[in-house]
């Protein structure tokens, strides 16, 4: 069961909530990023956002998607490439310096993505959802054409604990 649609008002903490997520299984979340193209940020806002009860149309997934499209695509991922290329040729602390770099990238689209958030309206579900209604989790990733069961399958095939 839902409540009436809102908007709430989110602020750069959840940012260090998603980081923990993260924390606990990187791997999980760079194989979706490099096997799917899935932004790992987006997809841990939609975890954090599920966890809250508070879910988003598709309609809103691509209008978040969109915020952060042209800058990932334009200046994350190629830096992100050329990171990757570098780090044969790079002594540790200098291939630190382009990871330092890139976080710094990474905060800007998260900067991008909370922005775009405060101004969408969510709609509040029940402390126990039903679940007949989707999760954010489903509606971004279906913006790939992926279910849920692909963080699943990930996660067994690489062996990894998604908990």
């Amino acid at each position: 069961m839902s409540r009436p649609s809102h908007q709430q008002t989110f602020s750069y903490l959840i940012w260090r909530d998603c980081e923990q997520s993260y924390s606990i299984n990187p791997k999980f979340y760079i194989s979706l990023q490099d096997s799917y193209q899935v932004n790992v940020n987006l997809l841990l806002l939609a975890q954090f956002l599920d966890q809250q009860h508070y879910v988003l149309t598709q309609q809103q997934w691509e209008l978040l998607t969109g915020a952060v499209e042209q800058w990932e695509e334009n200046v994350l991922q190629p830096y992100r490439r050329l990171r990757r290329i570098a780090k044969a040729y790079l002594d540790n602390e200098e291939y630190q310096k382009m990871l330092d770099v890139e976080l710094i990238m990474e905060r800007k689209s998260q900067y991008m993505l909370l922005h775009k958030l405060n101004l969408l309206q969510g709609t509040t579900l029940d402390a126990e959802p039903d679940n007949t209604e989707p999760s954010n989790i489903q509606h971004y990733l279906s913006l790939f054409g992926l279910d849920v069961s692909i963080m699943a399958e990930l996660t067994t095939q690489a062996g990894l604990t998604n908990s």
